[in-house]
């Protein structure tokens, strides 16, 4: 452990691949956000909507996980899941919320704060007809983040809800739908020499939003 505790001390990247300064900063964060997302994509980062969302337990204590970005405007930012999940058991108890953003190929990251809503049942029914067949089973199969006893036990209920699928459409199951994240933070970063990196916030207020640099 103390091999590689030093190999990691001794672990650098050299941040020197783009700049970000006032004079590029968008004065609405949501296009601001829209195009580095766009950049990422074209850039062919991997899983570009990958976003870390990070909860708050019934105790306080904060909780993360990594979950797909699967739609954004103006009204927010919306990622999909099973509404019996640990997650969003902690949403209903405290619907405050972050999201971050990674996008190592381009040495940025972006951080959300905000609110989660839910949607609604048609939003919910669009989104579900538009998945792969496999992941609509799997919603059904999966009692998400429930104690299973082993991999077989996930592979028969895929094989049982699979069977019974083949004999019925595929509805989407009540307990799955989407949540909306509506931003009142955006933080933008990028990497820049010396860790002396280039930070951009966006806070909401009264009148629109108030943009403020960081210290790295």
């Amino acid at each position: 452990m103390s091999e590689l505790s030093s190999h990691i001390e001794k672990l650098r990247v050299d941040y020197s691949l783009k700049r970000f300064d006032e004079a590029d900063v968008l004065a609405d964060p949501f296009t601001q956000f829209e195009q580095w997302l766009h950049e990422a994509i074209q850039a062919q980062v991997n899983e570009p909507n990958a976003m870390v969302l990070s909860t708050i337990k019934p105790d306080l204590s904060p909780s993360s996980r990594a979950v797909l970005l699967k739609g954004f405007s103006r009204n927010g930012l919306i990622f999909y899941t099973n509404y019996e999940s640990n997650k969003a058991k902690q949403i209903s108890h405290n619907n405050r919320v972050a999201l971050n953003f990674l996008w190592l190929e381009l040495q940025r990251q972006v951080r959300v704060e905000g609110i989660v809503t839910t949607l609604n049942d048609e939003e919910n029914d669009r989104y579900f007809t538009s998945r792969p067949t496999g992941s609509q089973i799997g919603a059904h199969a999966s009692p998400q983040s429930a104690v299973v006893q082993g991999r077989e036990e996930l592979e028969r209920r895929f094989r049982e809800f699979e069977s019974l699928f083949n004999l019925k459409p595929i509805d989407r199951p009540r307990h799955w739908g989407g949540f909306v994240v509506i931003p009142h933070l955006f933080e933008f970063w990028q990497g820049r020499e010396n860790r002396l990196h280039d930070r951009f916030q966006y806070q909401q207020i009264k009148d629109g939003w108030q943009i403020d640099r960081l210290a790295p």
